[in-house]
């Protein structure tokens, strides 16, 4: 009965009708509402923070502000004059952006500004880095073709330093083109026509633009593998154009004392750190260590990073029964947050600044949470990076993408559907890009599960995906398919059940996989003034005030520890906010009121986890 519930509930979310209010293209046009942190943004001050603290260096230059910007048919040749301003990196379609319009795949977006290089990056390399554009971009410099992109959610950069003029200003012009939900790659909730739990879509760049002077021989990423029962530290350094002789040079250190120091003759090699007494990084004591690597070359310093890492581990086990636990350092921890989709009514995969992107993980942890499950998208370095450093555990989805598969109801089978019978092409614009995101947040400890498929969307090979991310990193877990298309593959099983919470049968699959809630709830309790639109909101249960939802919510939180002596491993909540017509957020979309205090909701979360 409540596999049939279970398959009802996710088909009738998929085909809830709304209205929805079209923004206008007009560059005056406000968003429907706002945050606070809106006002702060300004064409001087956009985003201005270091976009990378893995993997630091002092000298920067951001390129975030004011460009020109052109809406043109895809075959159309560069523009020979603009339409506007446009303010970088804020997606076109965005009341931040200035210009709130629509691209569509017919069409393509162009960007154009121009730029100085300071004089002390004078006989250096001058990296042009993307935080994230969507979805195939190419990149011009003076003209020339500097290169080609193709993906939404993960960092990328290219070497302009031989496009550079040698005096004078240079001009950058970037052509993006995206086709939203009507083509084969990753792209969320993202949607031509937005309704129920799809939303407006995102174009062009949306992450920080930067220039980074580098030497000829520098340091381009880390890999960070801590080893708690080893107390040790893996480090892998991949550096480009390393030549005969040099070494790498790493120092771990706790505060101002040096714990680790370890020379590499072998510069391609990984590094071996012993970390005495190591410091375990957790939710209830979020440590890191600092971290500093450095290319040095007959004695002298070629290029040096600084970066940190923390001491955990993340794995599972059976408990007494039998029962396969999620364990955090050799200790089960119940693993509890909510749904966060990282939307924003005044930037939509934009938050407005930096102090708002941390806002959302503060209240979270605030809330009593130790875990957020970031649905269906990328998110800016620097939000993991606060996760890092505030203790949140992240099960970090892959942005989903060629939906169109087919629910069955077959008799016994949990939540079954069939694969996805992808193109060649669209298997390899997926493949493609989950390395990539992959890689790029590959050093943040903070994120413990990687989730490749959600309720089947897209899902396709889940057997083979699912081993290939499992073999790709060993150091974490793997939920193979959240809320759908079950296999006997990967580390956890994990049921979607709305509203009420519910958990996959022990005696069936918890011999061998965790058994995990991936998401419930979906309260919903629209704000006036704090909604998207006027009418016709909607959460999965609605509620007319605070009070009567969180008297159920509080039933949900005692029905879950039952499920937790069963041997519920983890359970994620929807959702964090609103979201355009989704009103079953704790937080209203503009972040201007938590629907329910934060102590009621810590003293709840604290007596169900205890």
């Amino acid at each position: 009965m409540l596999n049939r519930k279970l398959i009802v509930i996710i088909c009738c979310s998929l085909l809830i009708q709304t209205s929805f209010t079209t923004h206008t293209a007009a560059q005056s046009q406000p968003a429907t509402i706002k945050t606070r942190w809106a006002k702060n943004v300004t064409p001087d001050n956009v985003l201005p923070e270091y976009p990378r603290p893995q993997l630091s260096r002092s000298a920067w230059t951001s390129l975030n502000g004011t460009w020109q910007y052109a809406i043109l048919p895809k075959a159309q040749a560069q523009p020979a004059a603009f339409a506007g301003d446009i303010l970088v990196p804020y997606p076109v379609e965005s009341a931040l952006s200035g210009v709130q319009k629509t691209v569509g795949k017919d069409s393509v977006l162009w960007y154009k500004r121009t730029f100085n290089i300071p004089s002390s990056y004078k006989n250096k390399q001058v990296i042009l880095h993307f935080g994230a554009v969507d979805w195939q971009t190419d990149v011009y410099i003076n003209g020339q073709h500097a290169g080609t992109h193709k993906g939404g959610y993960d960092p990328f950069s290219f070497n302009i330093t031989p496009l550079l003029k040698k005096r004078g200003a240079q001009e950058i012009t970037i052509k993006v083109w995206d086709p939203t939900d009507q083509g084969p790659q990753p792209r969320g909730k993202q949607v031509t026509n937005p309704q129920g739990i799809w939303y407006t879509p995102v174009t062009g760049i949306w992450q920080t633009v930067w220039l980074e002077p580098v030497a000829a021989t520098y340091i381009a990423s880390l890999k960070p593998t801590p080893d708690i029962d080893n107390k040790t530290l893996s480090l892998q350094a991949r550096v480009e154009n390393l030549q005969p002789g040099d070494q790498v040079k790493i120092k771990a250190r706790d505060g101002d004392q040096t714990v680790a120091e370890e020379t590499l003759q072998n510069a391609t090699a990984a590094a071996t750190l012993n970390i005495p007494s190591p410091k375990l990084w957790s939710p209830s004591s979020p440590f890191l260590y600092d971290l500093s690597v450095a290319v040095v070359r007959k004695g002298k310093v070629i290029d040096e990073v600084k970066s940190y890492f923390a001491m955990r581990k993340i794995s599972m086990e059976p408990d007494e029964k039998g029962v396969q636990r999620m364990l955090l350092n050799n200790k089960f921890v119940f693993q509890y947050g909510p749904l966060d989709q990282g939307w924003w009514p005044d930037g939509l995969y934009t938050a407005p600044t930096d102090e708002a992107l941390k806002f959302d993980i503060e209240k979270t942890k605030a809330m009593g949470f130790n875990m957020i499950r970031k649905h269906v998208k990328v998110e800016p370095a620097r939000w993991y990076y606060y996760c890092d450093q505030l203790g949140m555990l992240v099960w970090q989805d892959m942005p989903s993408g060629d939906l169109g598969n087919g629910w069955e109801n077959r008799p016994g089978v949990l939540g079954r559907a069939t694969d996805k019978d992808r193109t060649a092409e669209s298997e390899q614009i997926y493949r493609t890009e989950w390395k990539a995101i992959m890689d790029a947040l590959y050093p943040f400890p903070s994120i413990v599960v990687w989730v490749p498929f959600n309720e089947a969307w897209g899902q396709f090979k889940t057997e083979e995906i699912t081993k290939w991310t499992e073999d790709y990193d060993p150091s974490r877990l793997v939920n193979s398919a959240s809320g759908g298309n079950f296999y006997p593959v990967g580390h956890m099983i994990d049921l979607h059940s709305y509203p009420d919470p519910a958990m996959p049968r022990a005696d069936l699959f918890g011999k061998q996989q965790a058994l995990v809630l991936g998401e419930f709830g979906g309260l919903g309790l629209p704000l006036e003034g704090h909604t998207w639109q006027q009418k016709d909101n909607w959460g999965y249960r609605s509620f007319k005030n605070a009070d009567d939802l969180f008297k159920v919510y509080s039933r949900y939180c005692e029905r879950m520890k039952d499920l937790i002596k069963a041997g519920l491993s983890a359970a994620v909540y929807t959702q964090t906010t609103d979201v355009e017509m989704e009103v079953n957020g704790l937080m209203t979309y503009d972040r201007e009121v938590i629907k329910v205090p934060v102590e009621k909701l810590k003293a709840v979360h604290d007596d169900m986890m205890k």
